[in-house]
């Protein structure tokens, strides 16, 4: 399944992007700390399973999916076999050192295993040695091979990347699409890298806070299972841990247990951490350096990314959080939406206030700010209904006049995905669990379905409009293929607004 798409914005990638070196010996023991080289016994998936707010019952994955993907598997090992957790680090640097990846593609010198007997001759000039010529001619191959291997790698100028949270037969990573357009006008999408992760992914956000110097970045911040939130550079290719871990847990202790089908465990979490699995993220565009996250935990907080802190925690929900985003005009406002059938608004410019709070008589799903106007958002939920609503009636309103501005009744079953086209004044794509992907006229507050589709994605997890090309949608789904819909390709949708694109 694909859990989440988020789009990377046109010139953010490096046109080449460096491979990483072999990790350090301080790697290795990290991983080895994280448990990369064991898998959990611990019978946790089905309480993982409950977390994930998305997922229907008829859809969800097996216990697997929780459990962490080891280093072996990744590597091609059994799913069967269980490394040691007491796995020596010199053991598996010397490993690495043995296998001599840098030079696995070069021949040794000096080494030949079928003579033909003319190892000896001796040839008047060069252009009658026959290994001479021939080291010409693979030399021109190896040229040749390696210019191919350039071209694959370069993203170029004009190319979109998008950034798939994937999952599948219990392996979870990051899959980085280029789509680009071909001489003929055909696009052309292909995985550039993947990035395998430790945890089942559930939520992106890409952001481009200079973490490592720099004007900027290109980053991808990812919610998972776990606790911690784990950033990693799209810049670079074949990478094994994130550059910033925020939260996380420091250790898991087994405790002493009669029955093994009773196991319990004494978990011991970094400082700030969320205790829950992450659902939801949101990077502030303003303040570079800034995320929010909602989580299972029932928790709002706010981290300092280039610091890796939080650096506050909100509590004003009472059930899991699942969506959060801030205001694209009042970059301090931010918004949460809970399984506790409310939306609240917090203005970090007024921290004393207690915020306001909407009730929306269902489990939200996703959430969205209009990017064309400060004042609008809406919610979908998981009735089938997306709200819309005004925040100035909750400026100057009581709390019994908190009413959406509209009700829709989008599709028939949970609303997952909301989001906004970035060119088009009201134009919202919808993506749900029945498998349909929507796109809504919003004008005057009165919505009508301008053209939908069955992606065939499966049920349908998340979507998202281009913000270079911004009638394009991703959208990722059950089936675990990214999907891309060209909605201006539908006469509807060219008919009305052509002229936006």
């Amino acid at each position: 399944m694909i859990s989440s798409v988020s789009w990377v914005p046109k010139g953010a990638s490096k046109s080449v992007p460096a491979v990483a070196e072999l990790p350090s010996k301080d790697e290795i023991e990290e991983l080895i700390k994280n448990g990369a080289f064991e898998r959990s016994d611990d019978a946790e998936s089905n309480d993982n399973e409950e977390e994930m707010g998305f997922v229907a019952e008829a859809d969800k994955p097996g216990d697997g999916v929780a459990q962490a993907l080891t280093v072996a598997e990744a590597l091609g090992k059994s799913s069967k076999t269980k490394a040691s957790s007491t796995m020596d680090v010199d053991d598996v640097a010397d490993g690495l050192k043995e296998l001599d990846m840098d030079n696995y593609d070069e021949e040794d010198d000096g080494v030949e295993l079928f003579s033909t007997g003319l190892g000896d001759l001796y040839y008047p000039s060069n252009e009658m040695d026959p290994y001479l010529k021939n080291n010409d001619e693979d030399d021109n191959d190896d040229d040749d091979d390696d210019s191919e291997d350039l071209e694959d790698l370069t993203i170029k100028a004009s190319d979109s990347v998008i950034v798939c949270a994937r999952n599948e037969d219990e392996v979870s990573h990051l899959e980085v699409y280029v789509y680009e357009e071909s001489g003929d006008g055909t696009p052309n999408m292909f995985v550039h890298h993947d990035i395998i992760l430790p945890e089942f992914p559930l939520c992106t956000a890409w952001l481009d806070c200079p973490l490592k110097g720099g004007e900027k970045g290109n980053f991808i911040a990812i919610g998972s299972m776990g606790p911690s939130i784990e950033i990693w550079d799209l810049d670079i290719v074949d990478e094994v841990l994130p550059c910033v871990e925020l939260g996380g847990i420091v250790e898991k202790k087994k405790k002493s247990k009669k029955k093994k089908s009773n196991k319990a465990t004494s978990v011991k979490y970094k400082d700030g951490s969320h205790t829950g699995s992450v659902l939801g993220l949101a990077w502030n565009k303003e303040y570079r350096n800034i995320l929010a996250s909602a989580s299972a935990d029932k928790q709002v907080k706010i981290w300092d990314v280039a610091a890796g802190i939080c650096n506050i925690t909100s509590e004003h929900h009472t059930d899991k959080v699942q969506a959060v985003a801030w205001n694209h005009f009042a970059p301090q406002v931010l918004l949460s939406g809970s399984f506790d059938h409310t939306v609240v608004l917090k203005d970090g410019r007024n921290p004393s206030h207690s915020g306001f709070k909407w009730s929306v008589m269902a489990e939200v799903e996703s959430l969205a700010w209009d990017p064309h106007t400060e004042h609008s958002f809406v919610v979908s939920l998981n009735d089938g209904t997306v709200k819309g609503f005004d925040i100035r009636s909750a400026q100057t309103g009581s709390a019994s006049e908190l009413k959406p501005s509209f009700t829709l009744h989008a599709h028939d079953k949970e609303v997952t995905s909301v989001s906004y086209n970035p060119s088009a004044p009201n134009l919202l794509a919808t993506g749900s669990m029945d498998k349909m992907v929507k796109l809504w006229d919003l004008s005057n507050n009165q919505p009508s379905c301008i053209a939908s589709q069955n992606p065939k994605a499966g049920a349908v997890f998340s979507t998202s409009f281009c913000p270079d090309r911004p009638f394009l949608l991703a959208i990722g789904g059950s089936k675990g293929k990214l999907q891309v819909w060209d909605t201006l390709s539908d006469a509807s949708v060219s008919r009305r607004y052509r002229g936006s694109s």
